[in-house]
C-alpha cells in the first residue's frame, strides 16, 4: 500500500505565482524570501530530477520552512538556508541557478532600494547563462532582465 502524503493548498496567489514560473524538468531554482516554505514546496513537486534552493533572512522562516518541508528536503528536491540576498554567496561547488524567483520581498520590489542594488549583483552571479529572474508584480509575475 502506497502512502501518499499531500501538502496543503497553496493560497490562491502563490498558486497562480507558481503556475505562471517557467518551470521544466531538471531545473535548479533559488527563491528568494521563501517565509515558510509552501511556493518551495510545490516548485520542488515540479522538478522532476531537479532542486531548489528556499533562502530566507529570518532563522524563523528558514526553521518552518525546513519542518515543513522535511520529505523535500531528505528526497534532495530542496533545501533550505538562512540568508539574506544581499549577503548571498553560494556554497563551494554550488551550481548555478536556471531561475530564481522572488515574492513580497522588499529589495527586488522597491520597497528597500538600497537592499536592491546590493542584490542585484548577487543574483547576476549565481544565474547561469540564460537564467532568468521573476518577482511578483506583474500579472501575476514581471521578468527582472539582468
Amino acid at each position: 500500500m502506497d502512502i501518499v502524503v499531500s501538502m496543503p493548498p497553496l493560497s490562491p496567489r502563490l498558486a497562480e505565482i507558481v503556475d505562471a514560473l517557467p518551470l521544466t524538468p531538471g531545473m535548479r531554482v533559488l527563491e528568494i524570501g521563501c517565509g515558510p516554505g509552501a511556493a518551495a514546496r510545490a516548485v520542488a513537486a515540479r522538478l522532476d530530477g531537479g532542486r531548489i534552493l528556499a533562502i530566507d533572512r529570518s532563522a524563523k522562516a528558514i526553521a518552518q520552512a525546513a519542518s515543513a518541508a522535511a520529505d523535500e528536503i531528505a528526497s534532495g528536491r530542496m533545501s533550505v538556508r538562512c540568508a539574506a540576498i544581499e549577503d548571498f554567496t553560494p556554497e563551494p561547488g554550488e551550481a548555478r541557478f536556471d531561475l530564481v524567483f522572488a515574492v513580497r520581498v522588499g529589495a527586488l520590489d522597491g520597497r528597500h532600494p538600497e537592499a536592491g542594488r546590493r542584490a542585484m549583483p548577487r543574483i547576476a552571479a549565481v544565474l547561469a547563462p540564460g537564467g532568468r529572474l521573476f518577482v511578483d508584480g506583474g500579472d501575476p509575475l514581471r521578468e527582472v532582465p539582468l
